[in-house]
């Protein structure tokens, strides 16, 4: 997309096409924000499995005219018998196969409760409306993706042997073509049952007693027991205040945290001009910051070793932007996260705004696809540690760290903006490369999003922790950054997908939306 669209009736951005219209048709018959959040939801777990499933995680914030935002955190914890004891003789968790597959699948948890949420808004559209895409495109099949392909190309390796995989995503044991015509019809049936029975039967009714029994038959220590315990929860969003907007994210376990410290730490360097040197330099050092802070602070909620919300006051800000040099770059040995994820976002009517992220974490999450029930199964637990001395020690029923974050940004003068993105570690540096272009330099929206970007640390499998650029970047710029000690690597695409698929949208007071998606996804922007 080269230009910022806009519509009247309502919004939805998507980085998979169909997704995107799934939420704008349902938005067209009426239904709200959250209703066509959980029809796009449930799409793009189809078309664009190698990102998302139902058997992954998600996050929401949900805003009404003039309210705070409503924070919904739908992260599965570890299995009861996710010991460190069930992994004895292993250094790490495995990261692909049954034994990966060790957390609850929160993703439909979210939907529930976010359906919930919307409730008193009224007029909801029946639950088969709201899957009744998802189940089209699972039984009718959808058009493989390039990234699709190469990504299973990248990882076949790894995700070939686990269970089921190779039935449903390879092609005579090799990655599909793109444009190949996916078929899931066990996902399809799945999607059905739900539609009839109501979301509720994924924990505690039929499906989940199916899941249980065939994540314990492979391996997993997943049990039905713990899918029948879990529910997604309504929990209070994090929030920054910055000079003319609040920007919301999430909680722990995941990083909105440090999404929100960059910002706060940015605000404070003066910077008066995007795209140069100062810009970028001052997010990077800003990044890095935040991300120690995240490191010693985000795990499960209920075992916090401080309060994230202590790291977000001005004292706290104004401290920590003073450590900032604006001239010389701090050494950056840190380890990053992986992770594969969608963001998506909408708006309604009445402006009611969602900003939504799903995820099984690395790409196919751990690979294993049930055959009783066409899931395939998050890996999230593998970014717990088998160190019992560590912040994020597995143990039975606790939250993994999550990188998942879906931000929004309240303006004073009314406007509401829901963004994010995909991309483990560049979640926080996508967001704030979009919010300061937007909120901070005047840029339009679409070229926001467009416009070159760049990633402190390691995303979809990437091992090095350099600062990695687009092409399209000012060369005088690249130098400068490497003159002030940053280690600087140039990528060879002008859109690479290790920048994430990123997407915004934007309310104005008078009802106009404005929306932006992703060049380098498969996505678009639909409205009504």
């Amino acid at each position: 997309m080269i230009h910022t669209l806009t519509a009247l009736g309502g919004m939805h951005v998507a980085p998979h096409h169909l997704a995107a219209q799934a939420g704008r048709d349902v938005l067209r018959e009426g239904g709200n924000a959250v209703e066509a959040m959980v029809a796009a939801a449930a799409a793009i777990a189809v078309v664009y499995p190698h990102m998302n499933t139902i058997g992954g995680d998600g996050f929401w914030l949900i805003q009404e005219p003039g309210k705070t935002p409503v924070a919904i955190d739908a992260c599965g914890p570890a299995a009861g018998l996710a010991t460190r004891s069930f992994y004895a003789g292993q250094d790490a968790i495995p990261t692909r196969g049954p034994q990966a597959a060790l957390t609850v699948a929160g993703t439909i948890g979210g939907w529930i409760k976010a359906l919930e949420v919307a409730a008193p808004w009224g007029h909801a559209l029946p639950l088969g409306r709201l899957l009744s895409d998802a189940i089209r495109h699972a039984h009718a099949g959808v058009a493989v993706t390039r990234s699709q392909t190469e990504l299973t190309r990248q990882k076949l390796d790894g995700l070939k042997t686990a269970p089921g995989f190779a039935d449903v995503y390879l092609v005579d044991g090799q990655p599909p073509a793109v444009g190949h015509i996916l078929k899931q019809a066990t996902l399809g049936k799945t999607l059905e049952a739900l539609a009839e029975r109501g979301l509720d039967d994924y924990y505690r009714g039929q499906i989940g007693a199916r899941l249980g029994a065939e994540l314990e038959r492979l391996g997993s220590p997943l049990r039905a027991s713990d899918l029948a315990a879990y529910h997604a929860q309504v929990v209070e969003p994090l929030s920054v205040r910055l000079g003319n907007s609040t920007v919301y994210n999430l909680p722990p376990p995941t990083q909105g945290l440090s999404a929100l410290m960059i910002l706060g730490l940015f605000e404070r360097l003066g910077v008066t001009q995007g795209e140069g040197f100062a810009h970028l330099h001052g997010l990077v050092e800003s990044t890095k910051r935040a991300f120690r802070v995240r490191d010693r602070v985000v795990t499960d909620p209920r075992r916090l070793p401080a309060d994230p919300r202590s790291f977000l006051t001005p004292q706290a800000l104004d401290a920590l932007a003073g450590d900032i040099d604006m001239q010389v770059a701090l050494p950056w040995p840190d380890n990053a996260a992986p992770g594969d994820t969608i963001w998506m976002g909408a708006v309604d009517r009445e402006g009611r705004a969602v900003s939504f992220i799903q995820s099984i974490y690395w790409e196919f999450g751990s690979g294993v696809v049930l055959q009783d029930t066409g899931v395939c199964w998050q890996n999230r637990g593998i970014s717990f540690s088998l160190d019992p001395k560590a912040l994020n020690a597995l143990e039975p029923g606790r939250k993994p760290f999550h990188t998942l974050n879906p931000s929004m940004a309240l303006f004073d003068d009314g406007r509401v903006m829901p963004y994010g993105t995909m991309g483990g570690e560049g979640q926080p540096q996508t967001q704030a490369a979009v919010f300061t272009r937007y909120a901070r330099f005047g840029q339009e929206l679409q070229q926001s999003v467009t416009a070159p970007r760049w990633l402190l640390g390691r995303t979809w499998g990437d091992n090095s922790t350099s600062l990695k650029l687009e092409n399209r970047f000012d060369p005088a710029v690249v130098a400068a950054l490497k003159a002030a000690g940053h280690q600087v690597e140039v990528l060879g695409e002008a859109f690479s997908d290790t920048m994430g698929h990123a997407g915004a949208l934007v309310r104005h007071p008078n009802g106009l939306i404005e929306g932006a998606a992703d060049p380098r996804s498969d996505g678009s922007v639909a409205g009504v």
